[in-house]
């Protein structure tokens, strides 16, 4: 086991006080991350001279239990991609939206990703009906107009209750690889804004938010006039910042937007100013050129360019199977690096990376249609 670090100097916290800390980690074994693990005990102990009153403290560890018991109930899983759906608690099962969220739900769980939802009823309830309760998580929040978790994932080993909408958020956006957002009241709304502001500021990892509507159905629509006449015309959000979502009535496009996002990029992530795109398959030299002379608003001066993990890469050992690009992103434009994944994943050279059949097969076949077509253009 690694030595300890010393917990950062703080004038409320004496040296003996770093060295039990020390001693309390080399007391339960741990093994790995001691920098953090200090760091929050040290925290935790600073607390004790900052006059923080017992409310203050009891928000503290409330919300600390909560993520350490979501931590746990999500860890045996985290290789297995998982989709969070959000939307309304108050549509009915005989609504079409229900049958809706139902429907995509089984069509991730038969492609192999989980579902994750906030336990209740509604449109919650549908998505974990469609997926069944071996591919289903729920996240319930305690409130006193509801009764507790749905039927379909109560008691349940993978449902995690929380006290604190913050915390319950934290878990639904966390741990998922895609987003589907079906209509709904405040709530759905909050969601929907705070997954597109986390993406827009490239506070969240890359990830594909599909809004989902019924045939016919007009929610998303209304949403989006609002969205083009008060947000884009003011210039409140970049026209780039409209690739971040998809919208569509149709279940096939839904699943194929959602699966298709990992058909060849895999992940992401900065090491010093380089921004180092992971791969299932890297594209030609001669397509490389190409996707640098297109994106070069982002790339730097060098654009695209092949690498081997990068030694941050190799000392966490991530992802170190992978092929990656990397490039010198401006931190700004998450949009157009949207546009990039997504120009990627359509290459002739993506069809050949090795992901999993069922996910390819779904997003091959049911393609892209101009619902989704019209957001991607601008």
């Amino acid at each position: 086991m690694t030595p300890h670090p010393e917990p950062k100097a703080s004038a409320r916290m004496s040296a003996k006080a770093g060295a039990l800390i020390a001693e309390l980690l080399a007391e339960v074994g741990t093994e790995g991350n001691e920098d953090q693990l200090t760091e929050i005990l040290a925290t935790a102990v600073r607390l004790a001279g900052t006059g923080a009153d017992r409310l203050d403290l009891k928000i503290t560890r409330a919300a600390l239990a909560e993520m350490a018991e979501a931590f746990r109930v999500f860890a045996p899983y985290r290789a297995v991609p998982k989709v969070t759906m959000f939307g309304s608690a108050r549509t009915l099962p005989a609504d079409p939206m229900y049958a809706q969220a139902r429907e995509l739900a089984s069509r991730l769980s038969a492609a192999g990703w989980m579902v994750v939802t906030g336990a209740g009823p509604g449109i919650m309830a549908a998505g974990l009906e469609g997926a069944g309760r071996e591919r289903s998580f729920g996240i319930n929040i305690r409130l006193p107009m509801e009764q507790g978790a749905n039927s379909f994932i109560a008691s349940d080993p993978k449902l995690v209750e929380m006290k604190y909408f913050f915390t319950r958020k934290l878990m639904l956006m966390k741990e998922s690889d895609g987003f589907a957002v079906l209509p709904g009241g405040f709530g759905t709304q909050d969601e929907a804004f705070e997954l597109l502001t986390l993406l827009q500021t490239g506070k969240a990892q890359p990830a594909p938010l599909v809004l989902v509507d019924t045939p016919g159905g007009d929610y998303w629509e209304s949403w989006q006039r609002f969205v083009d006449d008060q947000l884009e015309k003011r210039g409140l959000v970049s026209p780039d910042d409209l690739c971040l979502y998809r919208i569509t009535d149709n279940v096939d496009l839904a699943a194929a937007e959602l699966l298709g996002f990992y058909r060849n990029y895999h992940s992401c992530r900065f090491v010093g100013e380089l921004l180092v795109v992971r791969l299932r398959v890297i594209p030609p030299a001669d397509q490389l050129r190409v996707l640098s002379a297109q994106f070069a608003d982002i790339c730097g001066e060098r654009g695209l360019y092949q690498v081997s993990p990068l030694p941050p890469e190799r000392a966490e050992k991530d992802h170190l199977e992978l092929p990656r690009l990397a490039f010198k992103f401006d931190r700004v434009h998450h949009g157009r690096l949207r546009q990039l994944i997504d120009a990627l994943n359509s290459l002739p050279v993506a069809q050949l990376a090795g992901g999993d059949p069922a996910r390819e097969a779904m997003a091959l076949d049911a393609g892209i249609g101009p619902d989704l077509e019209r957001h991607r253009a601008r």
